[in-house]
């Protein structure tokens, strides 16, 4: 069902055929399902959940690049997550809102390879930006002593640098060979384009795509558990601290434990879809799966930091009320 050219072009003993002829696709079909059928509300929808992502993290973004005091390592850590939950929202949901409300929906191969490499990029720099915050808590908490002399803003800055250059260099490689592949089939079998779904269009062999996405997943994958072990020594530390010190950790370190859990599970399953037939598992429970990870990490990193940590809650609020912020002075 998801490469019929391809299976055509096959000869009995499965290899292509000496004599096959193909043409790069420059259009590719996307499938919508049902959701056209009420295209204008999910349009709204849509609509709405991007401003509320933009709105909320430009919120906090700006909040703590306009006030010197929010420009600590915690805080420099904070806005580049919501800048990644930024940056995957304009990847994935202007072009789902066009398509919506378009008559067919395509994308060009184009623009199906750029939107590869922001889905992905947005993916590893997600999992990368968390693991350095991590480390951050890990210094602060395990390290105090040591703390503000490493966690300069200069290294704050290199951190985050190598973990979007990390994964902007492995998805480009993932991007390049696939690029290289010549294309049988021209449905895409989701609402948007990711790099396994061109791959299985293929009309050759993607032993090398296979092997270099296995090992760009296990390296990147050694991430999660390497926080994980972070925190784990962090809650051995806190245990044996006093009890505002605990609570002071549990309240900077449970949403960055959150978002890590809730980021990992939602691409595990999104693998674990991608290895079953697509007509195996009904289509509007693929589209649940496979747009959580541009709806709920995005939305939710700017509401917890933002108004979880009070110190940002209330310079976005001096911002917004800048009236109480003179009240305030009047009554010091």
């Amino acid at each position: 069902p998801y490469n019929n050219t391809a299976e055509k072009l096959r000869g009995p003993s499965g290899l292509m055929m000496a004599n096959a002829t193909y043409s790069q696709p420059t259009v590719l079909a996307l499938i919508f399902g049902e959701l056209t059928a009420v295209k204008y509300l999910y349009g709204a929808i849509v609509f709405l959940i991007f401003l509320m992502i933009v709105a909320s993290s430009s919120a906090v973004i700006g909040t703590i690049i306009l006030h010197r005091s929010l420009h600590e390592p915690m805080y420099m850590f904070i806005a580049a997550l919501c800048m990644n939950g930024l940056y995957g929202g304009i990847c994935f949901f202007p072009a789902l809102f066009v398509n919506l409300l378009s008559q067919v929906q395509t994308v060009s191969y184009i623009g199906c390879l750029i939107q590869v490499f922001g889905i992905h990029s947005y993916y590893g720099c997600e999992i990368t930006v968390l693991a350095v915050m991590a480390f951050d808590r890990y210094m602060c908490i395990c390290n105090p002593l040591r703390y503000h002399s490493l966690m300069t803003s200069g290294t704050v800055l290199k951190l985050i640098g190598a973990a979007w250059l990390y994964i902007i260099v492995l998805v480009t490689i993932h991007v390049i060979l696939t690029i290289r592949l010549p294309l049988c089939g021209s449905v895409i079998q989701k609402i948007y384009c990711d790099n396994w779904s061109v791959v299985r269009l293929s009309c050759i062999d993607t032993s090398l795509n296979n092997v270099f996405g296995l090992l760009m997943s296990s390296i990147t994958g050694l991430l999660p558990g390497g926080v994980l072990i972070s925190y784990v020594k962090i809650l051995r530390v806190c245990m044996k601290s006093s009890k505002d010190v605990r609570a002071k950790a549990l309240q900077t370190c449970t949403p960055h434990i959150v978002s890590l859990l809730y980021f990992v599970v939602d691409i595990l399953c999104e693998v674990v879809l991608l290895r079953f037939p697509f007509n195996s598992i009904p289509y509007e429970l693929r589209i649940i799966i496979s747009v959580q990870a541009f709806v709920f990490a995005p939305l939710l990193n700017p509401l917890m930091y933002g108004l979880k940590l009070r110190k940002i809650r209330v310079k976005i609020g001096q911002i917004f009320c800048p009236k109480n912020k003179t009240e305030g002075h009047g009554k010091m």
